[in-house]
């Protein structure tokens, strides 16, 4: 926990500034001069009100906690202590959100909420770290922090709560920080305890994923596991009680071994929509370890190896998830699509074959062609040295005869 006060608050800042000119002031007053020398009245009653004055301008001023205006936090009520949650605290809270037209969003009495886990909105999930046990407090979230350009149209079943929220609204909320704890060990949880949680957290990451908050939606799934993954000990896993470590039961192991699969394979769903294919098949092969004709899972790896290019292994993996799961649509839709990409693909390099074969023999004929060039000037050459040849040996046959018969 941390006990220090934040240097961001102004209340804080004044309060401090109080407390130090006090000190000054009371270390600086100098001895009377005479014993029965009294304050006077005025010196007595204006201390007090520009204290009060000092303290009730303080509290009325808000916190920027980001700099930029997208979330603000007022006190109305100071917190019993100095005490303030860390990272992955669990805090009860009671809080209820309205629009700016008074419209209650958003109601929750003692609820449990852990730091950072983005169980609540981001911008409550950051003011609460920076309110006092004890303390009330109000919280302007911008749409940004709060539920976006999406806004909620209906409630869930993680969240029943929450009423309709418009589009881009910027949401008051109106908390009270009850109580906190640390965060116990989770070996330490019973496995009834950490399947709840587990699964609590699972859902959240559920919530986040159909807003297509993908980051947000793995954060949740990574916290899940931590929950329903640290179970498992090398000797087999053990819960402890009352009478000591006990062995669960193989119905129990079961039922964990299959909460595990389903995070896992929300998990590299949710890092697929990022494009982090290799983490996303660390993921889905967790899964295909543990059950290796699960079609879901094979569906997501094919899905995963078709984004990374490998539409021949994609279709492999997607015929077989067709053949565990017959009436699953999607699966037979995808696998047609891959098929059809493929068929494409093959005759796409098959026309690139070809045209890289035409310019190979055009090329080829270009290069034939001068060495045919030269051969039918060489041969007009010695043609027409022939035909000198012939009249120099007439010419030279001619003068001989003259010669010889004067």
């Amino acid at each position: 926990m941390d006990a220090e006060k934040s240097s961001s608050s102004s209340f804080e800042d004044l309060s401090n500034l109080n407390e130090q000119e006090r000190a000054e002031l009371a270390s600086s007053v100098p001895a009377p001069a005479e014993a029965n020398e009294q304050p006077s009245t005025s010196d007595q009653t204006d201390k007090p009100e520009s204290e009060a004055k000092a303290t009730e301008e303080s509290e009325s001023e808000c916190m920027d906690i980001l700099g930029n205006g997208t979330l603000l936090k007022k006190v109305l009520k100071k917190g019993r202590s100095e005490l303030r949650p860390e990272s992955k605290d669990l805090v009860t809270v009671s809080y209820t959100g309205r629009l700016e037209d008074g419209t209650v969003v958003e109601e929750q009495s003692n609820a449990v909420v852990q730091i950072d886990d983005v169980e609540v909105v981001q911008g409550l999930d950051m003011a609460l770290k920076l309110m006092n046990e004890g303390e009330v407090a109000e919280v302007i979230v911008n749409p940004r922090f709060a539920y976006g350009e999406l806004g909620v149209k209906d409630p869930t079943e993680q969240d029943p709560v929450i009423r309709t929220v418009p589009p881009n609204a910027t949401i008051t909320y109106t908390v009270e920080l009850v109580s906190m704890r640390e965060e116990s060990d989770i070996e330490a949880r019973t496995y009834a305890s950490r399947k709840e949680i587990g699964n609590r957290k699972r859902l959240r990451g559920n919530f986040w994923m159909k807003r297509q908050e993908y980051n947000l939606a793995i954060q949740s799934y990574r916290r899940a596991l931590e929950y329903l993954d640290d179970t498992v000990s090398a000797g087999g896993m053990m819960e402890s009680g009352s009478a000591g470590s006990v062995e669960l039961s193989t119905a129990e192991l079961q039922d964990l071994l299959e909460d595990r699969m389903k995070v896992y394979n929300n998990l590299a769903l949710a890092q697929l929509k990022i494009s982090a294919h290799e983490a996303a098949l660390k993921s889905v092969d967790h899964v295909l370890k543990c059950q290796p004709n699960n079609a879901k899972a094979l569906y997501r790896k094919g899905k995963i190896l078709d984004a990374k290019g490998d539409t021949a292994g994609a279709i492999t993996l997607l015929q077989k998830a067709a053949t565990i799961d017959v009436d699953d649509k999607l699966i037979q839709s995808e696998l047609s699509k891959l098929i059809l990409k493929s068929k494409r693909e093959a005759r796409n390099e098959r026309d690139l074959y070809q045209k890289m074969l035409g310019q190979a023999q055009k090329l080829e004929q270009k290069t034939k062609a001068p060495p045919a060039a030269q051969t039918t000037e060489s041969s007009k050459i010695m043609m027409w040295g022939y035909l000198v040849g012939t009249i120099l040996i007439g010419v030279v046959g001619v003068a001989m005869y003259r010669y010889n018969n004067p």
